[in-house]
């Protein structure tokens, strides 16, 4: 269930990109981004707790961990995922909006991932705790 949740995060990420709704060149772009990350990671969160019949505090420290460890995944999988990808779109490219939209896509599947990876794996750490 959990891929489930990663695909149709990547899926509504992509659509999202696609319809025009991130603004490549506002804050906004970032916000909306972060928006769909912390659904998605809240969906993993929710899941985990819902399947293992957690009780309050396990509900409270599933979500907890999740979005503490999104974020750091994020902070650090950003720039490992658009710093080689700035290398592949050449030269002129200053950051992966104006690299082009096939770019700025496959940087967007990629963070998901990376963020979503995180999130789970610190769920899995604490469930081994427990």
């Amino acid at each position: 269930m959990p891929y489930i949740i990663v695909l149709t995060a990547v899926i509504g990420i992509l659509v999202l990109q696609m319809t025009g709704a991130i603004p490549m060149d506002a804050v906004g772009g970032g916000l909306v981004i972060a928006a769909a990350t912390f659904v998605a990671v809240l969906a993993l969160a929710v899941h985990e707790a819902w399947t293992n019949k957690r009780g309050v505090l396990g509900w409270i420290v599933n979500i907890v961990v999740s979005l503490v460890a999104a974020f750091f995944a994020a902070q650090f999988g950003g720039p490992l995922v658009a710093i080689p990808l700035l290398m592949l779109a050449g030269e002129g490219s200053s950051s992966l909006a104006a690299a082009g939209s096939g770019v700025m896509s496959l940087a967007l599947v990629l963070v998901m991932v990376v963020t979503l990876a995180g999130s789970s794996g610190a769920l899995w750490l604490v469930n081994r705790r427990r």
